[in-house]
């Protein structure tokens, strides 16, 4: 699923990080999503034999593997948070975002699906502007009404090609939305390491819950075999994310998110003979430039904030060196 822990979580300040190598940050991201379209592609592969619930859990017992292979090399020093409430509050969100979305792709395109959970950005930009009252300029408004028009584009309700369950969706981005104002709490005191923590064990352990009475044992070796193979890529594509946030700024490898379009294009097509059509392409490029232009303007402003900082910074060192 495009909507995973790391993608979303800002890097904290630290005070001694090395020279991010933003080349490798791209590739290794790149190389996550990729990971990340085919555990989507299978997840929906699997509906079609096992209960949606059934195949969450099983995904997200990759992403578990994922963390704890990198508890393993980190040790138990990763779980200290001062913030244990939002971690797992967090974690509740990742496990209402993967299910939501996994209950969709039953029924809607995956193109279709990963194309609608691209307006979450836009959602933030909402959720921190009305609720949380902070600074949203008219353009970053304007980039939000044409993202929602590219989402109304891809799903044309009311054309005939819409289902209901794109709705889920729509769910599923709000719930990662609201996990990214999460992440904005939590990146001034805890790591990257131990929010994809938190996050993955909660959602393995509430998941696990209804295990008992929903599941239907695999009575082809095949779904055993994709299963296992969806699990290993969804750890596979974590452990690469978490790495890239590790060694790049998360500014420069967030657009990255957007390849999820091509990937899940690819997955569609080659297992489900599904291929966007013309509108769901248009409006899948306008809500990705919309958060492209979205992604620049808030470094635009992170960066004009910078300077102003360092401005005050610096007339407050003059001032004290004439006293």
């Amino acid at each position: 699923m495009p909507i995973h822990p790391a993608a979303s979580v800002q890097v904290p300040h630290a005070a001694a990080r090395p020279a991010p190598d933003n080349m490798k940050g791209i590739l290794l991201i790149t190389l996550g999503f990729l990971f990340f379209g085919a555990t989507d592609a299978m997840a929906k592969l699997l509906t079609t034999e096992l209960p949606p619930l059934q195949v969450v859990w099983m995904r997200q017992l990759g992403l578990f593997s994922g963390v704890v292979v990198m508890l393993a090399m980190r040790g138990f020093q990763v779980m200290r948070t001062r913030h244990p409430a939002a971690q797992i509050s967090r974690g509740v969100l990742a496990t209402c975002s993967a299910t939501f979305f996994i209950l969709a792709v039953q029924h809607v395109p995956l193109a279709d699906a990963t194309a609608v959970t691209f307006i979450a950005p836009f959602i933030v930009t909402v959720i921190g502007g009305l609720f949380l009252k902070e600074p949203v300029g008219w353009r970053r408004w304007a980039a939000v009404a044409v993202g929602f028009l590219g989402m109304m584009i891809v799903i044309r309700p009311g054309m005939g090609v819409f289902h209901p369950a794109i709705f889920l969706i729509v769910a599923a981005a709000t719930a990662f939305a609201t996990r990214q104002i999460l992440s904005r709490v939590l990146s001034g005191d805890d790591t990257i390491a131990t929010t994809v923590a938190y996050t993955s064990i909660t959602s393995t352990a509430l998941l696990t819950l209804p295990i008992p009475f929903v599941w239907e044992m695999p009575t082809e070796g095949w779904i055993w075999l994709v299963a296992a193979a969806m699990a290993l890529c969804a750890a596979t594509g974590e452990i690469f994310i978490i790495r890239a946030l590790d060694v790049a700024q998360a500014v420069v490898v967030a657009p990255m998110q957007y390849s999820m379009i091509l990937w899940s294009t690819l997955y569609g097509f080659l297992l489900f003979a599904d291929l966007p059509d013309l509108w769901t392409l248009v409006g899948c490029a306008i809500i990705v430039a919309s958060g492209l232009y979205t992604l620049n303007r808030e470094r635009v402003v992170a960066r004009r904030q910078r300077k102003a900082e360092q401005a005050l910074a610096a007339e407050a060192a003059a001032r004290t060196e004439e006293i």
